[in-house]
Formats: structure tokens, C-alpha cells, sequence
């Protein structure tokens, strides 16, 4: 699944410890989505998209073969 965690953060102005504060994550865990190792849960990715204030599929993709 690729995603624009980074890109989103980036915009916000948000560092990857202050996003896992804001989701009740860690910040390794916020690291680990953004290298695409790690797929969320769907209420992390809509908590996520919501912070953001974009949609889901603004931030996450379904890649072929997900």
C-alpha cells in the first residue's frame, strides 16, 4: 500500500513524533506506515486522513496485488 503520510506531514508542518501523539501511536510506528512496512488499521488510516483533513485515498493507495 503505498501512502503520503510524509508528503501530508510535510504540508502540516507535523514531525512524525507529533502525528503518533495526535493517533496514539508510537513514533516508530508512524516511521514504519511511511517506509510502507506497515499497513494500518482502517480507524488509524481514517484518524490519519482526518488530522490531514483530506479523504483516505488521499493519503493511502492500494497498490496491485494489496
Amino acid at each position: 500500500m503505498k501512502n503520503s503520510i510524509r508528503v501530508q506531514r510535510a504540508i502540516k508542518n507535523i514531525t512524525q513524533a507529533e502525528l503518533a501523539s495526535l493517533v496514539n501511536v508510537s513514533r516508530q510506528t508512524i516511521n514504519t506506515m511511511e517506509s510502507g512496512k506497515y499497513i494500518p488499521s482502517t480507524v488509524l488510516s481514517l484518524k490519519i486522513a482526518a488530522i490531514f483533513g483530506v479523504s483516505v485515498e488521499q493519503v493511502f493507495e492500494l497498490e496491485e496485488g494489496d
